[in-house]
């Protein structure tokens, strides 16, 4: 099957059984500080795993964007990528293991058409010290499954990748694993979990290569979590049923759910039974246009090319834009990997223009959001501009080097933008052997601990520099003016986000007496007709006259109650969240802030929103004075 033809007729096959199909979230999280990016198809749905009512029913599927930063040095192999659609179906309190187990089943073999033969299951061994029992249930459903293809399977316990190495699969179909493979939450095992969390047991499915010959170097022999490349995961089913108490202990959720992901990439490449996501319609047209554009680059780096691309479009499609923070930094590390591989290997200057459209072209029907592949490209080669002539610098000095510190690697970066992981990448055979990252990040923070000291003039540890000249404590007048752009810059803030959506980022702010002016990440020019609508919610909402009220509390609580913050700041444990509204739950905005604000929205007076324009690719700014 083509990737067009598994997603379609994965949410059909679940809209015939009472799901209703929900649009993919933004690969920028709404409201989870937890997080810098949607890295599972799960992310978004976490209020309603654990009670919230969703508006769409118990019964949702979806086929939801992902991308996984930690993956990015695996990218190069047959399965890594860092980009990634995850095939979602989830129960919110109804159905459980009984239906969705033989739903999965039933959908591979019956509606893609894969051999049973080539499917084995791993369920979840149990967890002695938790007292989480094992997952005998979820075993004898799949036996029956089995034996329903005439198939007997055989459950083994292998309990972990050391034990299974040595055992061998000993003819099983169905295999019990520990928590480190077979328990599902966002942070890891049950012992791992922070308090709060939730999390539970899950059964993986996994597809056979059977043409893919052991390697024992993964070792002794084969079993389903190999990473020897002759199984692939390809589905995943969590019963997601528990809650992590403040003493360790485990409760069961309100509601028991299913939390289901199956890899998009990983189900095309098992129906074409391809050991490598790479030979599937998502990639192989990338992988093509690399090869015409320079023939004979190794597999390797022509993954690496066709992967950052196409993540890198969906996350500037999303708002992102290449800086030195946070998801900045995510995309700049992945668009600069892909430049310095450009140069390196001396591929044809039209990369971008060349396969850019191809990855549009692939998802805009889908995501419309990637269909303006002009502007994508732009972002990049502004970010390829900046990047040549210092990477060229860079890779130079770093040719001088016989043996790197952290100390050398910092200088690379600091002063030619070399990023950490192409200096280990690319220095001279040796040099590089004893250089490790956590080092490197302790040299990045002792400069931005020297940073935040000669910071200059930051008002009330907002971030807003204020460009105010000889403003003095004594000119009530002026401070009046400047706090009433002040609050009226957190209005307009939470007005964007609303007008344009919840992926808007604040990339810098500046407030004066006479204005303020805000940058924020978005991929194209805001209309007119935008900007009304922005200004005409700021001052519905001054009209109201709302309180402005101010709560203190820790900043975890802070970020998890949703309120703006700015990223990369240097926040005290204990912060100070500001809002519009009677509650901090219903307000309207809410951010961390230091300070001064009005005591109601009237105070603001009556808004206008003036200029709009680019400061730099896939970064906008407006100003906006009041009267």
């Amino acid at each position: 099957m083509t990737s067009e033809e598994v997603r379609s007729k994965y949410l059909e096959f679940f809209k015939e059984r009472g799901h209703v199909v929900i649009p993919s979230s933004a690969l920028l999280p709404k409201d989870d500080p937890t997080t810098l990016l949607t890295g599972s198809g799960m992310q978004p749905l976490v209020p309603y795993l654990m009670g919230r009512e969703h508006e769409k029913g118990k019964r949702l599927v979806d086929s939801q964007k992902c991308f996984r930063a930690e993956d990015i040095e695996e990218v190069g192999d047959n399965r890594h990528t860092t980009f990634f659609e995850m095939l979602g179906n989830w129960s919110l309190g109804d159905y459980f293991k009984k239906e969705q187990l033989p739903w999965f089943f039933e959908f591979l073999t019956d509606i893609v058409g894969i051999d049973p033969k080539k499917l084995y299951v791993t369920v979840f061994a149990g967890d002695e010290e938790t007292s989480i029992p094992r997952d005998d249930e979820s075993v004898e459903i799949w036996k029956k499954l089995f034996s329903g293809k005439g198939i007997e399977a055989e459950a083994v316990e292998l309990l972990n990748n050391t034990d299974a190495s040595e055992k061998g699969m000993q003819n099983g179909r169905i295999f019990y694993y520990d928590a480190n493979k077979n328990w599902w939450s966002r942070k890891g095992t049950p012992n791992a979990m922070p308090a709060g969390e939730i999390g539970g047991p899950d059964s993986e499915v996994f597809y056979e290569f059977a043409d893919v010959k052991h390697d024992e170097s993964f070792g002794k022999n084969c079993h389903p979590n190999c990473d020897c490349g002759r199984f692939l995961e390809i589905g995943n089913s969590v019963f997601m049923e528990y809650l992590k108490n403040e003493d360790g202990t485990f409760s069961p959720l309100p509601q028991k759910n299913v939390d289901f992901g199956g890899g998009l990439e990983r189900i095309t490449a098992a129906s074409i039974d391809k050991n490598d996501v790479f030979a599937t319609d998502l990639f192989a047209p990338i992988m093509n246009k690399v090869e015409e554009l320079k023939p004979g680059l190794n597999d390797s780096v022509k993954r690496v090319f066709a992967d950052h691309l196409r993540g890198a479009t969906f996350l500037i499609a999303d708002g992102v834009v290449p800086s030195n923070k946070e998801e900045g930094y995510i995309l700049r590390r992945i668009l600069r990997r892909v430049i310095a591989y450009q140069i390196a290997h001396d591929v044809h200057p039209d990369l971008f223009i060349e396969v850019i459209p191809l990855i549009s072209n692939k998802f805009k029907e889908i995501y419309p959001e990637v269909g303006n592949s002009s502007e994508i490209v732009a972002v990049m080669e502004t970010e390829k501009q900046k990047f040549k002539a210092a990477l060229n610098k860079g890779l130079n000095e770093l040719s001088k080097y016989d043996k790197l510190t952290a100390a050398h690697a910092f200088r690379l970066y600091e002063s030619y933008g070399l990023p950490f992981e192409l200096t280990k990448e690319f220095a001279p055979k040796g040099a590089a052997d004893d250089l490790n990252k956590k080092d490197f990040e302790k040299e990045l923070e002792k400069h931005r601990e020297v940073s935040r000291a000669g910071a200059g003039r930051k008002f009330g540890g907002h971030g807003l520099i204020l460009d105010t000249g000889e403003l003095k404590a004594g000119n009530e007048e002026e401070l009046r003016k400047v706090t009433r752009l002040h609050t009226a810059t957190h209005l307009m803030q939470a007005a964007i986000k609303e007008v344009l959506g919840g992926a808007v980022r604040q990339r810098g702010s500046d407030i004066t007496v006479e204005r303020t002016r805000f940058d924020f990440a978005f991929p194209r020019k805001v209309t007119r007709e935008e900007l009304d609508q922005i200004e005409v919610r700021v001052n519905e909402i001054v009209e109201k006259n709302l309180p402005f009220r101010m709560v203190e509390m820790p900043l975890d609580e802070a970020k998890k109650s949703g309120a703006l913050y700015v990223e990369g700041a240097n926040y005290p444990q204990t912060v100070k969240v500001y809002y519009s509204g009677e509650t901090l739950e219903n307000a309207f905005s809410k951010e961390i802030c230091g300070g001064p604000h009005v005591t109601s929205t009237g105070e603001v007076g009556k808004f206008k929103i003036g200029k709009e324009e680019a400061v730099s690719g896939g970064v906008r700014r407006v100003r906006g004075n009041i009267e």
